[in-house]
């Protein structure tokens, strides 16, 4: 009897139950740049214990002109250069090995317009933005992208394809090596990302998924409900949690987060915890920030 064949199988299956075993993670994420408060990388507490992802936001494909209208792919800058160029980028970097640095697509609003996810052709604006995207990762030495659009003049399809298209391009090459999407819990967003996810998901880091969307008043008990939800959503990916420093909803630190955390963590699926944002957390020295990797650390 050839026992080959017969190995081979098992080792395939043991193979695959270790990819799927439940592990916790120290990664720490924190968009920042976007509300032009000032803050450098150098404000934001980094431990060295843990892994530091820093989100410049946002980088989006619109004019700059007073009525800014969508480019079809090429991107700019829109987060606050002055003090969060790409000689900060360096300079953080070099000093903290634990530290990498990516940017998000879109964003919310630009002058307080809508941001909308606007393309003429799939084709047409993935060649724009693997040009454009291309241009801000080596100038600023980025490690990854993160997606956070959030209004759709598209059908999922299209943005499926385009986004996927363009996070291929950018891995295949090697032009960033981490790709998340910032979905949330919302009827006109959350199938755009879905249908990212079944095309494109392996290709995807991380999901950093927006709890703070959530009511305010959100328990400990809720947020549990919620975050099996979207792992179910999100099926193996590696959903982190979240919250916001900008008095938005979910469930905040003095409600129960912590403790939240400290379930998952039981049950080994804290894969992250990421903040919105460094800007609204700068005011009060970033308690949060620092409770938080400070609990990552400690993190088995």
């Amino acid at each position: 009897m050839d026992l080959l064949p017969i190995l081979l199988v098992l080792l395939s299956a043991f193979s695959s139950i270790q990819a799927v075993t439940p592990a916790n993670s120290k990664l720490f994420r924190e968009y920042i740049g976007a509300e032009f408060k000032g803050v450098r990388f150098s404000d934001v507490p980094i431990n060295s214990k843990v892994e530091v992802h820093f989100i410049l936001s946002f980088a989006i494909d619109y004019t700059s002109s007073s009525s800014p209208s969508p480019t079809n792919g090429r991107f700019k800058a829109y987060w606050d250069e002055d003090n969060l160029s790409p000689s900060h980028v360096s300079a953080t970097k070099a000093l903290h090995s634990n530290v990498k640095v990516c940017v998000s697509l879109g964003g919310d609003t630009i002058r307080g317009q809508p941001v909308f996810f606007k393309p003429r052709s799939i084709n047409s604006w993935v060649n724009n933005a693997i040009s454009s995207i291309t241009k801000i990762a080596r100038e600023y030495d980025l490690d990854g992208i993160d997606i956070d659009y959030e209004h759709f003049d598209a059908d999922t399809n299209t943005f499926a394809e385009c986004i996927g298209r363009l996070l291929s391009h950018l891995k295949e090459q090697k032009i960033v090596s981490i790709a998340s999407i910032a979905s949330y819990d919302n009827d006109s967003v959350q199938p755009y990302y879905l249908a990212l996810w079944r095309k494109y998901g392996h290709l995807i880091d991380y999901v950093n998924f927006q709890f703070y969307a959530y009511d305010k008043g959100t328990t400990v008990s809720q947020f549990l409900d919620h975050f099996e939800t979207q792992s179910s959503n999100y099926r193996g990916g590696k959903v982190l949690v979240s919250f916001g420093t900008d008095g938005s909803g979910g469930l905040s630190p003095e409600n129960g987060f912590f403790e939240a955390c400290s379930k998952l963590r039981d049950e080994k699926k804290l894969h992250g915890i990421f903040i919105w944002s460094a800007d609204d957390s700068k005011k009060a020295g970033f308690p949060y920030e620092k409770q938080s990797q400070s609990f990552l650390a400690s993190t088995k």
